[in-house]
């Protein structure tokens, strides 16, 4: 099998068991909820907490590749993942679950990233349109079957079998790791940041958590602003720290580039409004609707459905139109079918819940393709590493942004209706501000230039007709010989 395909395979891997297991814990959260003594709503600290951990242990995973070597660390990774695996499923109590949800994230922190650095690292960047759709492909079959599995599960068995789901998938990770990746590690590693790590940490948590568990009453909003003011300090000191040092954790000095300062800007705004969807979703069927989880999860897979459908036309879509193009409009279109969901009432027929999600995973899918391309079009090969660590880090902060925010929106909307307990009337509002958040990711993709990641997409911008250089020449005549190949 080919590199460009067998590399990203093996990758998804740990993207399939990552999905899934967010998708399956979104399903169940209810009934993981009524088990273990606590609201839904309160157990979303299951999920801040997981995302949270990703964003504080990715820093490292970028330094530790290239000291270790990128099988070793992915290997470690996975297992480290299983165990946080098992941990979830023998928890009793708000407290293990969330600590093990956190041994989770440290496994998740160095699986996603050190896979893509070996992506990255892999294949050339006129075939990376494409390998970035085959590595999402397989990933994406974890949210398409896990909600209706995770919800068949917990309605006709119990919800701690769904964690366990993760060990053969995770055993057939690590072999294909060990047979196939090739143990790529650098060889002079940069000395490794340990103060901004430190520093950088701290203030993501601060920020994240204090901004995940405000209005919910766990902690008294003194420590609340604590957090999130000491969070911000520390970022601040982070920030002055970078400067000084030749080789930061955080390399905020690839904002120069504009692919990535955009994908980075336009990417968190975008993945802050669509990172509230899997949390919201399948409380408004279940708890405002009355569906049970599998049927619940039943609906809510119809988005993963619509995204698995867009990977085979991503990159001539891409191709065809150019992203600048491609990520502006599409911005608003996505954004439109996910306030849509502010429509849906326990009277709405699900078929047409389930079409209006198909066709909104459909062109989210298309975002999420053209942002997690375009941000490495212009990295240069040595600066990969520290690119993938700032992209991840960035992705996990929206995500965890955005379930605070929905979950955030939701209360502000019980207390103000008075509502006694959750029902379907208190969700509407929180579509609507996720989606507004989301389309307003178009403005950042829109001052990107016109032939912004050209090279990479093989779209022809006709102001740069005429006499090609040979690096151009060369890109296109691998793309016409992909597409015969393709076609």
């Amino acid at each position: 099998m080919q590199k460009e395909r067998l590399i990203p395979l093996i990758v998804a891997c740990a993207l399939f068991m990552e999905n899934m297991d967010s998708t399956v814990i979104a399903t169940s959260l209810p009934a993981i909820a009524a088990d273990i003594g606590t609201s839904p709503l309160t157990l979303k600290l299951a999920i801040t907490s997981y995302l949270l951990s990703l964003a504080v242990f990715i820093p490292a995973s970028g330094w530790t590749a290239d000291r270790f070597g990128a099988r070793t660390v992915f290997s470690v990774a996975i297992a480290v993942f299983m165990v946080g695996s098992i941990g979830c499923a023998l928890s009793s109590s708000i407290t293990d679950f969330v600590f093990a949800r956190i041994l989770q994230g440290i496994g998740g922190a160095m699986m996603t990233p050190v896979g893509r650095l070996v992506l990255l690292r892999s294949v050339d960047k006129s075939a990376l349109v494409n390998a970035m759709a085959w590595v999402t492909v397989p990933a994406l079959i974890g949210p398409v079957i896990g909600p209706p599995l995770g919800g068949f599960i917990t309605t006709y068995f119990s919800w701690h079998w769904i964690f366990l789901i993760n060990i053969p998938i995770g055993m057939l990770g690590i072999f294909m790791a060990l047979k196939y990746i090739d143990p790529i590690k650098s060889e002079n590693p940069e000395r490794f940041d340990v103060v901004g790590l430190v520093l950088a940490g701290l203030g993501v948590a601060g920020v994240a958590f204090g901004l995940s568990v405000a209005g919910l009453g766990l902690l008294p909003w003194e420590i609340v602003f604590a957090l999130i003011i000491g969070g911000g300090v520390a970022m601040a000191l982070y920030l002055r720290h970078a400067k000084r040092t030749a080789s930061p954790v955080l390399d905020f000095t690839l904002l120069r580039l504009p692919t990535l300062r955009a994908c980075l800007t336009g990417g968190f705004m975008y993945r802050l409004g669509i990172g509230a969807l899997p949390f919201l979703l399948p409380l408004l069927m279940q708890i405002g609707f009355g569906l049970s989880p599998f049927k619940s999860g039943l609906v809510t897979f119809a988005s993963s459905l619509g995204a698995l459908g867009m990977k085979t036309l991503a990159a001539r879509i891409i191709r065809t139109f150019g992203f600048r193009n491609i990520m502006v409009i599409n911005a608003v279109v996505s954004s439109f079918f996910l306030g849509a969901c502010a429509l849906f009432t326990p009277s709405t027929p699900l078929l047409l819940i389930m079409i209006i999600l198909i066709v909104g995973g459909f062109f989210r899918s298309l975002q999420f393709t053209a942002i997690n391309t375009l941000a490495y079009a212009d990295v240069e090969p040595g600066e990969m590493s520290r690119a993938t660590t700032i992209v991840s880090v960035n992705q996990q902060l929206a995500i965890s942004a955005g379930v605070a925010v929905g979950a955030l929106v939701v209360e502000a909307t019980m207390l103000h209706n008075q509502s006694p307990q959750l029902g379907a009337g208190d969700f509407w509002p929180a579509f609507v501000v996720i989606a507004i958040l989301s389309a307003a990711s178009a403005y950042a993709f829109w001052k990107l230039p016109e032939d912004a990641g050209h090279l990479v997409s093989g779209h022809k911008i006709p102001s740069l007709e005429g006499p090609k250089a040979p690096e151009v020449a060369a890109s296109e005549s691998t793309q016409e010989a992909r597409d015969q190949k393709l076609g």
